[in-house]
């Protein structure tokens, strides 16, 4: 069977099996993910309900790197949906500053996500949040059953372990089905488990229909060789851009220069970037005020005709758009966080093609080891009682 148009022999042959695997495979991973929170929804709410009724309470969503966009994607949504504080703040941040980032007068959910739950900085943040907050719940989602966070979060009653179907933990070394499923288990959780359970067909066909619709046009738009990439978004696209280009910067080694910015804020100097060589891909939100400030901007960048090419996604036609324009399938009712998984299945299939493109092995697309799968080589420093400000 192809997976995103290539034979699984191809892949192998060019140590992309298990990346192409993983982007394809998102759909049945999303079903999955969903059903195995479902089993657990009796203990979930019974756990997360005193927080997340707390007008008083501080929700954490914390990782590094790509976990860490995704509780940038989650946090406007759920922010907006209930009473309490609903923050994205990466385990990076809390381990370097810690006074900063935790606070200790508010009750607190710590939501962890982690592919394989090993980074030190993943640890480290659930140790220090132990340490300095009185009031401390801790919810840690990861793909991997015998990884550090997991075996912690099983020996402690004021934590809980969503652990995500095996299949999710992508052995490839970028994330990219550990990704869309650890954001809906956290979607689900969080926002609403019988919400997500009513939506997660819709969801999954979304990405199944980007997958199948738009596989090919990715692929042409890697051979045009672009030397940049700007991904722009709005809201939960903001933490979606960043993603999108971390994708492109894993996969093609650092090869091609890709950045994440949100729309209003890419004319703020950031806009100096675009050449001659560039591709600007701008996601379209759903929200119509949001919407016409995207379509500001797309309009902007491409009657500046600077860009080689610039592409908008979107979850329903536009008159604006155009054919190489691309539109999700059943998308016209969704909301934006709902689509940010078909959204960023496009920006996976694009560094996918982009580092074959480049004669690379997408599997490991960095073999000199200067970046690992699980990072290497931070130093966790004990925290004093009399280090860090206020």
């Amino acid at each position: 069977m192809l997976s995103l148009g290539y034979e699984p022999s191809v892949l192998a042959a060019v140590k992309g099996e298990w990346t192409g695997r993983e982007i394809a495979q998102q759909p049945a991973c999303l079903e999955a993910t969903q059903a195995g929170v479902l089993e657990q929804r009796a203990e979930l709410e019974a756990f997360l309900a005193p927080i997340l009724a707390d007008r008083s309470a501080r929700i954490v969503l914390t990782g590094a790197g790509t976990s860490d966009f995704i509780g940038q994607v989650l946090a406007p949504t759920l922010s907006a949906a209930l009473p309490c504080r609903v923050e994205a703040i990466p385990t990076t941040d809390i381990v370097s500053t810690p006074i900063l980032a935790l606070d200790p007068a508010a009750p607190t959910l710590l939501v962890s996500f982690g592919r394989s739950g090993d980074s030190p900085e993943s640890v480290a943040a659930v140790a220090l949040a132990d340490q300095l907050l009185p009031d401390v719940r801790h919810l840690v989602i990861t793909c991997n059953a015998d990884g550090a966070l997991a075996r912690r979060t099983l020996t402690r009653d004021t934590s809980r372990l969503l652990l995500l179907p095996e299949a999710t933990h992508d052995r490839g070394f970028a994330m990219t089905s550990s990704f869309t499923a650890m954001m809906l288990a956290g979607l689900s959780a969080v926002g609403g488990i019988e919400r997500m359970q009513a939506r997660i067909g819709a969801v999954a066909g979304m990405v199944e229909g980007v997958l199948a619709d738009h596989c090919l046009a990715t692929r042409q738009l890697a051979a045009e060789g672009f030397r940049r990439v700007v991904y722009l978004g709005s809201g939960p696209f903001k933490g979606l851009s960043a993603e999108a280009a971390l994708k492109l910067l894993e996969l093609t080694n650092g090869d091609v220069v890709a950045v994440g910015d949100t729309p209003l804020g890419f004319r703020h100097g950031p806009k100096t970037i675009v050449d001659p060589c560039s591709l600007v891909v701008v996601y379209l939100s759903n929200d119509a005020y949001t919407r016409l400030y995207d379509l500001d901007l797309l309009e902007e960048i491409r009657r500046d005709g600077r860009a080689r090419r610039v592409i908008a996604v979107s979850g329903r036609p536009d008159p604006t758009l155009g054919e190489h324009d691309a539109v999700v399938a059943g998308g016209e009712k969704a909301g934006d966080a709902e689509l940010a998984f078909p959204y960023i299945a496009f920006a996976q299939m694009l560094a996918f093609h982009s580092s074959l493109q480049l004669g690379l092995t997408p599997d490991n697309p960095n073999p000199e080891g200067l970046v690992n799968r699980v990072v290497k080589g931070v130093t966790i420093h004990p925290l004093r009682e009399e280090g860090g400000i206020r």
